[in-house]
């Protein structure tokens, strides 16, 4: 399978007791499951931090003047709608002062709403106890990493 590459952003949502938002999205192509942070392509003319708001926004409704203009870039290798996506994005943080903020999926475009099957706050350390696979696999590293930054 050829990989394909598009400029894409992540935003890792921390809350008030040290969760991490997920979604957790259908493959309408083989059906399988996967959970990872918000996010998407980045639109032309927008900034990588243009499109992790935007982003942000669309998917959960949660405020996105919170998202911290530092990043970290991440290698993403993984297969979705029956293509191999393969390249770096780049993962923005946002801090939120309460415990899990209420999510939103009244931005999602209409494919979306049927794909996204769920959302969760969960800690990083119970990662591993998550039904479907976890995008990118090292995201209780890349968690940590922000952070400290």
């Amino acid at each position: 399978m050829e990989p394909a590459h598009r400029p894409a952003v992540r935003v890792i949502c921390y809350d008030a007791d040290g969760r991490i938002l997920l979604l957790n999205w259908l493959d309408p192509h083989d059906g399988s499951r996967l959970w990872e942070p918000p996010g998407g392509g980045i639109d032309p003319g927008e900034t990588p931090l243009q499109a992790a708001r935007r982003e942000l926004t669309e998917e959960t409704g949660l405020d996105p003047a919170l998202i911290r203009p530092d990043f970290l870039l991440v290698e993403r290798d993984t297969v979705w709608k029956g293509r191999r996506w393969r390249g770096p994005e780049q993962f923005f943080a946002a801090s939120y002062p309460t415990a899990q903020p209420e999510v939103r999926r009244d931005g999602l475009l209409p494919y979306e709403q049927t794909d996204l099957q769920a959302h969760r706050w969960i800690h990083p350390a119970d990662f591993p106890t998550l039904p479907d696979r976890l995008e990118p696999p090292t995201l209780a590293d890349i968690c940590a990493t922000l952070l400290a930054i």
